[in-house]
């Protein structure tokens, strides 16, 4: 039997625990986290990329941009339907290496075609749908670190795993507007159209910038955590984790095979909704449509994949049977679907927003004047993410204490305020030629929303380990953060539709109105007088 595969896991016996299972659980978790903290950089760099491009004068239109974001959230989500099963069919150790060599891929891609001012919008589309791969790798990552710890702890070990690995998209946002101030991979330079920034100041126009290297950067992680993964990662051999775990070329087939199928839905999914110019369909059909549509298309799919595959996720469709897996899906979609949709929006929204002034011409608002005063959404979008990662595994050890259901709750009714704070201001901001006026009390409540989008995050993760058995705990996790994920298609989609209508505010307007309905599912299953599971 491999070293790497362990076929006596007792982590809820103490004395086990305790004498060597808290040290295996912990190394899997350290490599868990960075390599996570990779899929969600590469997943949602566009928001970043995009700002850039718009700074270099790319020739394409701000809402084509939008879509490269939107792409990219709508194929990462859809692949962690999927991926919500790997574990049990491929194992653990054999998930997280490949998943994580995949990312590879868009990565290099990326910084080829950034290297040209001229690359079609199609390669962009390509390369953003690619990336989707690092999405999906969240469902994968949270249902086999559930399978390492006992459920007193869950919470917590959870909720750094997700915490810690979303900091992919603070480190993304700092990391890359910096490495793009220098050579580090050779490449011709660019030369700036626009005022760009960093973490530490504006970068006046004129300047030469590298924004091939928004792609290659990441290749000095991966590489690394792939042979980090191999080496030091687990598998579990378990009738409730992993049964029957093939050797590394077959887990490896198979994973490919079950992300084509999420790619295959994802792809039709974007046809039937972008317009023609953008390479879609023409068809315009709702995304409120599209979307049921490529999630059952995708479990369908999967379904019908014939042999041991197969009979496995008829084992773990059962999870479709409880009703506890539909309520914890939309109080998941609230907390991490406005995480991972306001992180891929947040820095291309204040660009567009505050970096422009709004002014009327012949009677018309116009919002292509170029704000000389406008704040640099490089130097301010890392943090929103920053502070929504960083509190997330406070809010497991929280909820540890008091109970999952009711600091959801609390957290649910800021978000409903903080998001109408943030509409208001949004309001003021697009009409106003001077709109900086208005940044700091939007970014102050938009700071707010993101922190209790974290809370809310941890405090989920306590409901799901606490309400469901071992055997249905990793594959909720999985399907409720694929279906949350969703919102890093949505959100984007949805700005970039009030965007272009000038009424930015009614998108927070909407986010508000689901966050009331979330605080009702909350209340009716988990805290009610005779809640089907008393605050778990």
């Amino acid at each position: 039997m491999s070293s790497h595969v362990l076929t006596d896991w007792a982590p809820e016996d103490t004395a086990y625990w305790n004498a060597k299972g808290k040290k295996i659980a912990n190394r899997n978790l350290w490599i868990s986290i960075p390599s996570l903290l990779c899929g969600f950089a590469v997943w949602l760099y566009w928001g970043i990329i995009t700002v850039q491009m718009i700074n270099l004068g790319f020739d394409f239109e701000k809402s084509e941009l939008f879509t490269l974001a939107a792409i990219a959230g709508l194929t990462g989500a859809t692949l962690r339907i999927p991926s919500t099963f790997f574990i049990r069919i491929a194992g653990g150790r054999n998930t997280i290496v490949f998943t994580t060599a995949l990312l590879m891929i868009p990565a290099i891609g990326a910084g080829i075609a950034l290297q040209n001012p001229d690359t079609p919008l199609w390669q962009f589309q390509i390369l953003a749908f690619l990336s989707g791969i690092g999405g999906g790798n969240f469902s994968s990552s949270m249902s086999n670190i559930s399978f390492f710890y006992p459920k007193k702890v869950q919470g917590y070990a959870l909720g750094m795993n997700a915490g810690l690995g979303n900091f992919g998209v603070t480190t993304m946002q700092i990391l890359i507007p910096l490495v793009m101030t220098f050579g580090l991979f050779g490449g011709e330079p660019m030369i700036l159209e626009n005022t760009s920034g960093t973490l530490i100041g504006k970068i006046p126009a004129g300047t030469e910038t590298y924004i091939h290297n928004a792609g290659y950067v990441w290749l000095l992680l991966l590489i690394p955590l792939a042979f980090a993964g191999w080496f030091g990662m687990n598998n579990i051999r378990d009738e409730h984790v992993s049964p029957d775990i093939p050797n590394p070329v077959g887990a490896f087939s198979t994973i490919t095979f079950m992300l084509l199928i999420g790619f295959v839905a994802a792809a039709i999914g974007l046809w039937l909704m972008l317009p023609a110019k953008v390479g879609g369909s023409g068809f315009m059909i709702s995304k409120w449509i599209v979307l049921p549509i490529v999630i059952a298309l995708t479990v369908f799919m999967l379904k019908l994949i014939p042999g041991q595959v197969g009979q496995n996720l008829t084992r773990q469709y059962k999870i479709f049977g409880n009703k506890h897996t539909w309520a914890m899906t939309v109080i998941y979609t609230m907390t991490f679907g406005s995480f991972i949709g306001y992180a891929a929006t947040f820095a291309l929204a204040i660009k567009v927003v505050f970096g422009f002034s709004h002014i009327e011409v012949d009677g018309l608002m116009t919002h292509d004047t170029v704000n000389p005063n406008g704040p640099s959404a490089l130097m301010y979008a890392w943090m929103g993410p920053f502070i929504g990662a960083l509190i997330r595994p406070v809010g497991g050890m929280i909820a540890d204490k008091l109970g999952g259901a009711r600091v959801t709750q609390w957290i649910s009714i800021i978000m409903v305020a903080s998001a109408l704070g943030v509409a208001y201001f949004l309001k003021q901001a697009y009409v106003s030629a001077t709109p900086e006026e208005f940044f700091f009390p939007f970014m102050a409540l938009f700071l707010i929303l993101f922190a209790a989008t974290g809370i809310g995050n941890g405090s989920t993760f306590r409901t799901i380990a606490v309400a469901f058995n071992k055997e249905q705990a990793g594959p909720v996790l999985g399907w409720t953060a694929a279906v949350a994920a969703y919102g890093a298609f949505i959100i984007p989609k949805v700005f970039g539709e009030q965007i272009k209508a000038a009424t930015p505010e009614y998108a927070l307007y909407g986010f508000a109105v689901f966050y009331g309905v979330c605080i009702l599912i909350n209340w009716w299953f988990y805290l009610r007088p005779g809640a089907y599971i008393k605050n778990p």
